[in-house]
C-alpha cells in the first residue's frame, strides 16, 4: 500500500473506531491539563490542547517509524508490552495523586488569601503549561488503546519507516477533533470539583492499565474463570481437534473451550466487524492479529493435561482451553476374555 493509502486508513480508523476508544482510554490527562488552576487563575486551554494533540502525533508518528523500519523482523514480547502497560498505569496514577494534591492546595490558597509572587530567580523555573501539555501527549503512545494497537500492527505489515509514520500520522489526526472538542468543553466548564472529577477519572484509567499489564503479563491469578469448559471440540478424521471461538468487542465467545490432551489441535477464530483490542491476541507467546471480518485459525501441538490462557493486546480479555486427559474408550477388554 502506498503512503496516502496508509494515511488514509489510519484516519478512518481513527474516526470511526479510536475516537471513543482514545478518549476514553487518555482523556483524563487532557481533563487535567486543562481543568487546573495555576495561580489561582483558570488555565487557558489555547496552547495547552493543541500541544497536547501535536505531542500525540510526533511520538506516534516516530512510533510508527520504527515498527515500519523494523517491519517483521523484530516483535515486542508480551511480557515487554507488559511492562510497558505497568509503567504507564503508574505514571497516569501518579499523575492523578498529584492533580488530587494541587487541588486541593489551590482551593485552600483561593478561599484565604491570594498567592503571593515568586521571587525574581527564586527557585526553578516550571516548564510552561504548553510544554507539559506536549509532553504528556508525547507520553500517550505509552497508554494505547485498541485500536492504536491493530494501527500499530499495521504499521509494522507495510515495512516501510514512511509508511508506518503515515498510518499512525492518519489515525491520531482522525481521533484529534475528538481530543479538541474535550478540550474547548472543558475549558467553559473547568472548576476545582471537575478537576477533582478528572483526577478520579485519571486514576481510575491508570489502575485498570496497571491491571490490564499485570493480566497479560500471567502474573494475575485467573480469578473468576469457569471451571469447567462451555464449548468442546470437534475432531477430524485425521484426529486433529477443531474448536471456534468468537472474538467480538466484549471478548472472546465462548470464554471457555475443551480440547484432550495428546492430540493436535486447531482454534479457529472467528470475527465480524471487530474493531476491537480482541482482534491482536496472544496465545503461548505468539501474537496473532484478527481481520475485522473473517477468521484465523491457531493450530496447537498436542498438549498435557492442564489449561491454557490467551489474552488481547491490551491485556482486558481472557479466554480459556481446558486441556483433559481422553476418557476411556468404551470399548475394553474384560479380564479372562
Amino acid at each position: 500500500m502506498t503512503p496516502a493509502a496508509l494515511f488514509a486508513g489510519g484516519l478512518a480508523a481513527g474516526l470511526v473506531a479510536g475516537t471513543a476508544s482514545c478518549t476514553a482510554v487518555q482523556g483524563g490527562l487532557l481533563i487535567g491539563l486543562t481543568g487546573r488552576r495555576d495561580g489561582g487563575e483558570r488555565r487557558s486551554a489555547g496552547p495547552v490542547v493543541p500541544a497536547f494533540i501535536g505531542g500525540r502525533l510526533a511520538s506516534h508518528m516516530v512510533v510508527g517509524a520504527l515498527l515500519g523500519l523494523l517491519g517483521g523482523v523484530v516483535r515486542i514480547p508480551p511480557e515487554a508490552r507488559a511492562v510497558l502497560l505497568v509503567g504507564a498505569g503508574t505514571a497516569v496514577i501518579v499523575f492523578a495523586v498529584r492533580l488530587i494534591r494541587n487541588t486541593g492546595r489551590a482551593a485552600s490558597c483561593s478561599s484565604h488569601h491570594a498567592p503571593a509572587p515568586s521571587p525574581p530567580g527564586g527557585g526553578l523555573a516550571r516548564p510552561a503549561p504548553w510544554m507539559r501539555a506536549g509532553l504528556l501527549g508525547a507520553a500517550t503512545v505509552l497508554i494505547p488503546c485498541g485500536v492504536t494497537l491493530s494501527t500499530e500492527v499495521i504499521a509494522v505489515s507495510s515495512a516501510s519507516w514512511f509508511g508506518g509514520a503515515a498510518v499512525m500520522a492518519g489515525f491520531v489526526t482522525g481521533t484529534a477533533p475528538a481530543f479538541a472538542l474535550l478540550g474547548v468543553l472543558v475549558r467553559r466548564i473547568a472548576s476545582t470539583r471537575l478537576a477533582v472529577i478528572a483526577a478520579a477519572a485519571a486514576l481510575v484509567a491508570g489502575s485498570v492499565t496497571v491491571l490490564a499489564g499485570l493480566r497479560l503479563g500471567g502474573w494475575l491469578p485467573d480469578l473468576g474463570a469457569p471451571a469447567t469448559a462451555t464449548a468442546g471440540a470437534q475432531r477430524r478424521p485425521d484426529g486433529t481437534q477443531v474448536v471456534t471461538v468468537w472474538s467480538t468487542a466484549e471478548g472472546y465467545r465462548p470464554g471457555v473451550v475443551s480440547i484432550e490432551a495428546g492430540r493436535p489441535a486447531e482454534i479457529v477464530f472467528r470475527t465480524l466487524d471487530n474493531q476491537g483490542c480482541t482482534r491482536t491476541l496472544t496465545i503461548q507467546g505468539r501474537d496473532i492479529t484478527l481481520p475485522v471480518t473473517g477468521e484465523a485459525t491457531v493450530r496447537l501441538a498436542p498438549q498435557g493435561p492442564g489449561r491454557l490462557r490467551y489474552v488481547c493486546g491490551m491485556g482486558m480479555y481472557a479466554g480459556f482451553i481446558n486441556v483433559s486427559q481422553p476418557a476411556p474408550s468404551a470399548a475394553t477388554t474384560e479380564p479372562g476374555h
